[in-house]
């Protein structure tokens, strides 16, 4: 009998641990403070945005809202990012993603003091990931490992297949599963014999971007498949990267879509933001 991953219940629980510490801190006098930046009025992004507020509405922790027009200018988004460095009330700085064509997210990214990028996109912070010294963990994959650990799944020793090799999820999630001595193996649109690899697998992490693209014969028996994708289907409906009515007949554990995954991200901003308090007041 599968068990479905309920990442609704796991980061309601993380969101109350969260919410606990940023009460101990306002004892102490510290406030926590996340600044938000869209840029422009994409209606996922603006999804997203608001989804992030009302976490910090749950959590206790204050936002700051910057929404600037679509014309704004790369120098113009630079210099509020600047400003918000030097804020020592502001202790994580998140600009949401895709920006405008004509404004560069590499050095929008890399722009933000690593001590503020909660979002943990920086190289920086990035490096530090890798070799075992981070403060913040990569959102998405972070709650990917929070899954996992609620669920009390072991990945010592075990093969985990991680599809896709984003910088967001794909590359991010190999290195947490090594972390935790899991044999990991990444691939990608180039990768040959890809089902045959995935049926290798005790744990398939999904991020390709394709609807239902991992299918019940990729997938051997007992396998735990967690799907951090987010599409629509046929009829528009949310659906992820794993097929799941099909694949849960396979699978002991899986992540519904929507449900799993996705609720997770934005609880381990969350955490990234308090871990930020803590990091700027030397705790």
């Amino acid at each position: 009998m599968v068990t479905l991953m309920d990442g609704k219940a796991v980061s309601a629980a993380v969101k109350e641990s969260v919410r606990l510490e940023v009460e101990q801190l306002k004892k102490q006098g510290v406030e926590a403070c996340l600044a938000v930046i869209i840029v422009g009025s994409d209606p996922a992004s603006r999804v997203y945005v608001n989804n992030k507020k009302k976490a910090c509405e749950l959590t206790g922790i204050r936002s700051e809202e910057y929404a600037l027009p679509e014309e704004t200018t790369e120098q113009e988004l630079l210099t509020l990012i600047d400003r918000l460095n030097a804020d020592k009330k502001v202790n994580g700085i998140l600009c949401q993603l895709p920006l405008p064509k004509h404004i560069d997210e590499n050095t929008v990214i890399e722009r933000i003091d690593p001590k503020k990028d909660v979002d943990m996109f920086s190289c920086v912070n990035v490096g530090k990931m890798w070799v075992g010294d981070g403060v913040f963990l990569p959102c998405t994959p972070a709650g990917v490992m929070e899954l996992l650990s609620y669920y009390h799944i072991d990945l010592c020793g075990k093969n985990c297949v991680v599809v896709g090799r984003s910088n967001i999820v794909g590359k991010p999630m190999a290195c947490l599963l090594l972390e935790k001595n899991a044999t990991v193996t990444v691939c990608h649109s180039r990768t040959k014999n890809l089902a045959e690899i995935c049926r290798s697998a005790d744990v398939i992490v999904a991020a390709v971007g394709k609807a239902k693209f991992i299918t019940a014969d990729m997938v051997k028996d007992g396998a735990v498949v967690v799907d951090v994708g987010i599409n629509r289907n046929e009829n528009g409906k949310l659906c992820g990267d794993v097929d799941f009515e099909n694949v849960k007949e396979k699978a002991s554990y899986i992540t519904p879509v929507p449900g799993g995954c996705g609720p997770m991200t934005i609880a381990m901003l969350m955490k990234n933001t308090v871990s930020a308090v803590k990091l700027q007041n030397n705790q």
